[in-house]
């Protein structure tokens, strides 16, 4: 069973590549999440986790949901992490997780896709993208072969960088960052109230027409890359910025 997680769509595309190739189920964790549930799964085949990179770990909501879901059948797990530069050490608590679930850690491949997270970077311009996503996509294939063989996925080098980015700058990203009191609707909102629809933890509610964000935000950035109106913005950084979403 493939299990996805992403607010931009990124995880989703690679989801979609492991799940046809593999032949495999493909279960959205963010429905599930926005409904307040977690998962009862069972599959015979190994459970493949696709997710994004937050601050150099696996998002701890997609963590949360997998150490609350209840998991019979497969004792493999395999991950699958996109990423717009690196996933410093996020194998040693991918490891961990699986000890505490019960599940045997099968290895995780790092892919880097299209840089969506313009509170801080910026989005790639659309051909970059699309070579981004084609390589993407090859490592996807060249997973669910391995995956399919009942092979371990290639170790991933971290170092003692990887270890700090993953650890203490992790931490900081959390404390200091994540966070939506910088998110504001501008002028150009149109009142369509998709934000609200695509927060998949329900942080921000329809009052007079506008979004409000509710203080529990975990920086997906769904709202402002699927604004249709492009009528978000986060501080001063966004302004002018390219969005980024993939359906």
């Amino acid at each position: 069973m493939v299990i996805y997680f992403t607010g931009t769509g990124n995880s989703r595309f690679l989801a979609r590549v492991l799940a046809s190739a593999l032949e495999d189920e493909l279960v959205s964790a963010p429905e599930l999440i926005k409904q307040n549930k977690t998962g009862d799964f069972r599959s015979e085949k190994p459970w493949v986790f696709v997710s994004p990179t937050y601050g150099w770990q696996l998002p701890r909501t997609f963590r949360r949901f997998i150490e609350e879901s209840r998991f019979e059948g497969s004792a493999q797990a395999y991950f699958i992490m996109d990423c717009g530069s690196g996933t410093g050490n996020a194998g040693e608590g991918l490891e961990e997780l699986c000890a505490a679930k019960g599940f045997e850690f099968r290895g995780m491949a790092e892919i880097k896709m299209p840089e969506n997270y313009i509170a801080v970077f910026s989005a790639p311009d659309e051909k970059t993208a699309e070579k981004l996503l084609h390589i993407g996509e090859k490592k996807a294939l060249r997973a669910a072969e391995l995956i399919r063989a009942g092979e371990l996925l290639p170790p991933q080098k971290s170092g003692l960088l990887g270890k700090f980015l993953s650890g203490p700058v992790n931490w900081g990203f959390y404390r200091f960052t994540i966070g939506d009191r910088k998110f504001r609707a501008t002028d150009a909102c149109i009142s369509c109230g998709q934000c609200a629809d695509n927060c998949m933890v329900n942080n921000i509610r329809i009052e007079n027409g506008r979004p409000v964000w509710q203080g529990s935000c975990i920086h997906c950035m769904a709202c402002i890359c699927r604004c249709p109106a492009e009528a978000i913005e986060y501080g001063k950084h966004s302004v002018g910025l390219r969005r980024y979403y993939l359906n």
